[in-house]
């Protein structure tokens, strides 16, 4: 159970997040649950379809969205690209 701020704090976060899909939410807060957050935090694709439990393309599309929104960064590596939520 989350405390009353907490709460607000996801709540001022959603709220600055106006104009994404639901999917792009349910992303944002699934890697941010799931700790996504900074470059040295970084994850696959293929982790936050998992931490998000969304098909993948969908999961994609949401990343796309959330990149042009500012709220992702995507850094390419060597295999896969890793995202990391910007602060």
């Amino acid at each position: 159970m989350q405390n009353k701020s907490e709460e607000e704090r996801n709540t001022q976060e959603v709220n600055s997040m106006e104009g994404v899909s639901s999917n792009a939410e349910k992303v944002y807060m699934a890697m941010k649950n799931g700790g996504v957050i900074g470059e040295e935090k970084m994850a696959t694709a293929e982790r936050i379809t998992a931490i998000s439990k969304l098909p993948k393309n969908m999961v994609l599309n949401a990343l796309q969205e959330l990149q042009s929104k500012n709220h992702v960064k995507r850094k390419a590596r060597e295999k896969a690209a890793g995202y990391y939520l910007v602060q």
